[in-house]
This record gives structure tokens, C-alpha cells and sequence, in this order.
């Protein structure tokens, strides 16, 4: 899992922003619960990528709603 750039983050459409928001939540849901249930990740720094993603999204929303 990658970091997603600002500069792609703002090239989106609002909707697919949304959707991209909602895909990543689901994916930190599925991670979450895969180390609550003790299986190693397959990546160790895939919660944090996917939280980091999250956040620049939000962030962005929140500065486009203003």
C-alpha cells in the first residue's frame, strides 16, 4: 500500500474521493481484524499507509468544504 499524493488526492472528483474514502476504511477494517484475530500482516506498515491515506482525504474534504 502506497501513499496516495495530495496532488492525485485533489485531482479526484468529489465523488470518487467518497468512493476512495469508503474503499479505504473498509481495507483498514479488513487489516484491523485480520491483527485482532493474531495473524501477522502481511505488510507491517500497511495500517499506518492506509490511516495516512484517510487522513490526507479528510483533510482535503474539510479544506474544499470551506
Amino acid at each position: 500500500m502506497a501513499l496516495i499524493r495530495t496532488s492525485e488526492i485533489r485531482a479526484l472528483s468529489p465523488q470518487e474521493r467518497s468512493s476512495k474514502l469508503k474503499e479505504l476504511q473498509d481495507e483498514l477494517m479488513h487489516e484491523k481484524g485480520a491483527a485482532a484475530m493474531g495473524g501477522a500482516p502481511a505488510s507491517p506498515g500497511k495500517i499506518r499507509a492506509i490511516r495516512t491515506n484517510i487522513a490526507r482525504i479528510l483533510t482535503i474534504q474539510k479544506e474544499e468544504g470551506k
